[in-house]
């Protein structure tokens, strides 16, 4: 007895990259803006907001017997905003 066409259906294995292509979604493009700019915005307000803390603390910290001075202090603020400034400006074009 033959299969029924219902579950010949079931048993074809589409290709991967057809998978793919089809379940790739895409967003609309004020969702790309509102998200690239929320993620860039946030990126330049803790570099400017981390780095007024670290002037306002130089003192305290430069005095503290804490091995990370300034410069480590500066990097991580440089790097975490970096990070988000590069998040916005992927979510603004993938």
């Amino acid at each position: 007895m033959a299969p029924r066409t219902e579950e010949r259906a079931w048993d074809v294995q589409p290709d991967a990259k057809q998978a793919l292509a089809e379940d790739k979604y895409d967003d609309c493009m004020s969702c790309r803006i509102t998200g690239s700019a929320a993620f860039i915005g946030l990126g330049v307000y803790s570099y400017y907001s981390g780095m007024s803390n670290l002037r306002k603390q130089q003192t305290a910290i430069m005095r503290s017997p804490s091995k990370y001075k300034m410069g480590s202090r500066q990097l991580g603020i440089v790097s975490i905003s970096a990070t988000f400034v590069g998040m916005g400006l992927w979510r603004a074009f993938n």
